[in-house]
C-alpha cells in the first residue's frame, strides 16, 4: 500500500474515531492509553510519537491491521504491535 493511501486511511481512521469519541469518551481513553503505554514500555521511558498514538485511534475503531502497519512503521517490533492494537480494540 502506497505511503499516501496509507496515511489517508489512518487520518480517515482518526478523524471518525475522535468524532465517535465525546459518545465514548472514558472507556476509550483508557483502551487508547493501554496501547500507548505498551509502546512507551518499549520505547523504555520515551514518549510515543504522534504516529503511534494516530495507530492506537486507529486501532481502537477495530482497525487492527492498519493499527499493525502504522506501528510498524514507527520502528515497533511486531509482537509488541499487535498487543498493542488488541488492547486498543478492546
Amino acid at each position: 500500500m502506497r505511503v499516501s493511501t496509507r496515511l489517508a486511511s489512518v487520518l480517515t481512521g482518526l478523524a471518525l474515531v475522535l468524532g465517535g469519541a465525546a459518545v465514548v469518551a472514558p472507556a476509550a481513553h483508557a483502551d487508547v492509553n493501554t496501547c500507548i503505554n505498551l509502546v512507551e514500555r518499549e520505547l523504555r521511558g520515551g514518549e510515543a510519537p504522534e504516529a503511534v498514538r494516530a495507530a492506537c485511534y486507529v486501532g481502537l475503531s477495530g482497525a487492527r491491521d492498519e493499527c499493525v502497519a502504522g506501528l510498524a512503521e514507527s520502528n515497533m517490533t511486531h509482537k509488541t504491535a499487535v498487543a498493542a492494537c488488541r488492547a486498543a480494540a478492546e
